[in-house]
């Protein structure tokens, strides 16, 4: 089977291709034009350059494979509002559906985001079932992503594409170069991070997310959503385990949720002035505060998910930091 990957340069793309690789398949992968994409380097893929906005070549690109996995998204939370967020993350997603219905794909794999669900607490964590409510937060990020879920499963039920939508939580893992969520771990490792909400999070090895979509091509039901998380920690919890994995302990403070929600609407005033990204948003500031939790009990009975420890997933990223400059051990 040949599969088509998208966003295949970041850190979950990576993981899943890598994952298609050690299965059998044959591997294309999509990037921008003048991508390098250092963390595929010396794999046995074919690499085809566009842009996801272009419906022509997202037409060719998909033209003899026989499934694709749309990781492909832009994850701007600054500025809140962005019309490239939305058109790259909705109108790409819709040119992708346009082809792998015309090509008539045997899977098409949709990255998510658990953002599209309603999240619980630890004694009832969010489901599947959940409704979306992260419009309360107004991120266009986090709305562009539910419109691009919509979009999948309309295609599916309406017109026949044979989809599952994969919805990762909070991932840490290697091959994070931007950094991403990693940019946590390095905090902690250098000290940096000394500071907590009363909030949490559900928190996943990539590694996992990326078995869990390759498991999807052959097993999962169409036009269902998967949840793909592991452990529910608040943020003390989180970051006292991931000190610990990095050999590098912190005593963090909680401080008050009212407290982060005024410095999240400080910083976004500033950033309005300066028209810098500040290190913390009103929005930003309101998702850390709650306590978003999940369950991934649907995607481990049927995609056979693993549920690798926070611990491990830390070490395989500090690991790769390491490796590639990122961080010297102290």
């Amino acid at each position: 089977m040949k599969v088509l990957v998208t966003g295949a340069d970041g850190m979950l793309g990576t993981h899943i291709v890598r994952e298609l690789l050690d299965q059998g398949y044959d591997v294309s992968v999509f990037l921008l034009p003048g991508i390098e994409a250092p963390t595929l380097e010396g794999l046995a893929i074919e690499r085809i350059y566009g842009n996801v906005l272009d419906a022509e070549v997202v037409d060719k690109a998909v033209e003899g494979c026989d499934a694709a996995i749309h990781a492909a998204a832009l994850t701007d939370v600054w500025p809140n509002r962005s019309e490239k967020v939305r058109k790259v993350n909705i109108d790409g997603t819709r040119n992708m559906i346009d082809a792998a219905l015309k090509h008539q794909l045997q899977r098409f794999i949709y990255i998510g985001s658990g953002s599209s669900f309603a999240f619980g607490t630890p004694e009832q964590p969010g489901t599947e079932e959940g409704p979306f409510v992260g419009h309360m937060y107004q991120l266009d990020y986090i709305d562009s992503k539910h419109a691009a879920q919509d979009l999948v499963l309309a295609a599916t039920k309406e017109q026949g594409l044979p989809a599952l939508v994969i919805a990762p939580t909070f991932m840490f893992g290697a091959y994070d170069s931007k950094p991403g969520a990693g940019q946590m771990i390095l905090s902690l490792y250098e000290r940096k991070l000394m500071f907590s909400t009363h909030g949490g999070r559900n928190f996943v090895y990539t590694g996992d997310v990326a078995v869990a979509t390759v498991n999807a091509l052959k097993k999962g039901r169409v036009g269902e959503c998967y949840l793909a998380g592991h452990e529910n920690l608040s943020y003390v919890e989180a970051f006292d385990r991931i000190s610990k994995a990095v050999k590098s302990e912190v005593k963090i403070i909680r401080l008050p949720n009212f407290l982060i929600k005024v410095v999240g609407e400080l910083g976004s005033m500033a950033g309005n002035i300066t028209n810098k990204a500040p290190l913390v948003s009103a929005p930003m500031a309101k998702i850390a505060c709650d306590r978003q939790c999940f369950s991934s009990a649907k995607a481990v009975a049927e995609l056979d998910m693993p549920q690798t420890s926070l611990e491990t997933a830390v070490q395989h990223a500090f690991s790769w930091f390491v490796d590639n400059g990122y961080v010297s051990i102290k």
